[in-house]
C-alpha cells in the first residue's frame, strides 16, 4: 500500500488496518495527555493553520477516537483514489473534519461521547 512517506511494510500494514498501532496512545490516556474522545491529532502544518472560531478545537484534548475519525477510517484508502490526493485532503477533508471538531467542540456531552465509544467499538473492531 502506498502512502506519502513511501511503502508500508506487511507488519506496519497489519498494525493500522488491526488499530494496534493505537496502543501508545492508551498510556497517553492514563498520563493525561489525551482522551478517549476528541479531535484526532493532525499531521503538523494543519492545525498550527486554524483561524478564528476553528482554532477553538485547540482548546480540546486529543482523543483516540472522535466522529470524523470514524467517517474517514479509510481515509488513506479515500487519498489513493484521487488524482490529486494532498489537494482532495485540503480542500474537502480537512475542512469536512474542522467542521466536525467544532461541532464536537460546541455539543459534546458524556452521552455523545458514549455514542462515538460505542460507534468505534460496534462498526471500526
Amino acid at each position: 500500500m502506498k502512502v506519502r512517506r513511501g511503502t508500508i511494510s506487511a507488519y506496519g500494514s497489519f498494525l493500522r488496518s488491526s488499530k494496534l498501532d493505537e496502543l501508545p496512545q492508551l498510556l497517553n490516556i492514563l498520563l493525561g495527555q489525551m482522551s478517549f474522545v476528541g479531535p484526532r491529532p493532525d499531521v503538523p502544518g494543519y492545525y498550527d493553520r486554524l483561524e478564528g472560531e476553528s482554532r477553538k478545537i485547540l482548546e480540546l484534548k486529543p482523543g483516540l477516537c472522535s466522529a470524523a475519525a470514524l467517517k474517514y477510517y479509510n481515509e488513506e484508502m479515500l487519498l489513493v483514489k484521487q488524482k490529486e490526493p494532498l489537494k482532495y485532503n485540503d480542500e474537502v477533508i480537512f475542512p469536512d473534519k474542522v467542521r466536525m471538531n467544532l461541532q464536537y467542540y460546541y455539543n459534546r456531552s458524556f452521552f455523545g461521547d458514549l455514542r462515538i465509544i460505542f460507534e468505534v467499538v460496534v462498526f471500526r473492531l
